[in-house]
């Protein structure tokens, strides 16, 4: 008694190695990566995640009065303590992270492999975005529960929180990136970008009320993301009324739109003209 075999037509499963990986997961992985790498260093924990719940803390403490129309001192400068956050995380701390990883010669690696260019760079953004979000929802929570903080009352204050805050972070995300071309070694780049970081900050209204700085602070603040970043937050966590001590005697939020929009097409261009893969002692 004979039996014939019979065979099967349809197509064996492609090997693990051979599948194709989409953009999006691409982006993931190296997201993840990121994250990871980031939370592995403690110095970039403390000084870019948690020096701005550090910063309301000592403020806060200190500062226990009231500015003026029964806001205080912790429900101003929690605007400036955000923006400044997604400043360091997303400005300083990529000025300094990609100069070290070029020295190491991560990035000319990179460029030898199969991989994508732009995954590179999308990892950095999904690790700038997670990062922002974590330190402003904590930032927020220690303000609101240790320093009674009055969270916004409406849903389109917590939009303008939502649009201003992505702007800026993706505009300092986009510098940063570019900014990183300036340090010519990673053992320089914290000391390039750094002061950088810090004089925005001091002319942006971060740690004093912005209308008593001096009017020529006021205008070069006026040039640079961080300025419009602190004025777009006061909107959402301080009283309409406020807006009339404003320099232009509102919150100009047309105006935060479209200055943080323009530096966003700045600092992409400047990205895709003068990022380096390699250090310039490489070529």
């Amino acid at each position: 008694m004979s039996t014939t075999a019979t065979t099967s037509t349809a197509p064996a499963p492609a090997p693990a190695h051979s599948r194709r990986v989409g953009p999006l997961a691409l982006a993931v992985r190296q997201g993840r990566l990121e994250v990871r790498q980031f939370l592995r260093s403690r110095e970039s924990v403390v000084f870019t995640m948690l020096f701005p719940v550090v910063m309301i803390l000592i403020f806060a403490s200190i500062f226990r009065g009231e500015i003026g129309g029964g806001v205080s001192f912790t429900q101003y400068f929690v605007t400036g303590m955000i923006a400044t956050g997604l400043m360091t995380v997303g400005f300083q701390s990529l000025a300094i992270q990609i100069p070290i990883e070029r020295d190491r010669g991560v990035l000319k690696r990179l460029r030898g492999t199969p991989m994508p260019r732009w995954v590179y760079f999308a990892g950095k953004v999904i690790m700038v975005a997670l990062i922002a979000l974590v330190e402003t929802v904590l930032l927020l929570a220690v303000a609101t529960l240790l320093f009674d903080l009055d969270l916004p009352d409406g849903v389109d204050r917590w939009l303008t929180l939502l649009w201003v805050s992505a702007l800026g972070t993706t505009a300092c995300t986009l510098c940063g990136i570019a900014f990183s071309s300036l340090a010519r070694s990673g053992r320089g780049a914290s000391a390039v970008a750094t002061p950088v970081a810090l004089v925005l900050q001091f002319i942006s209204g971060v740690f004093f009320v912005f209308t008593d700085l001096p009017s020529w602070m006021q205008q070069v603040a006026a040039i640079f993301p961080l300025k419009w970043m602190c004025q777009g937050l006061r909107s959402v966590f301080l009283p309409d009324s406020f807006g009339a001590v404003e320099p232009a005697g509102s919150f100009e939020l047309g105006r935060v739109a479209l200055v943080l929009a323009a530096w966003c097409v700045v600092g992409l261009v400047l990205c895709l003209t003068t990022f380096r893969w390699t250090t310039r002692r490489d070529g």
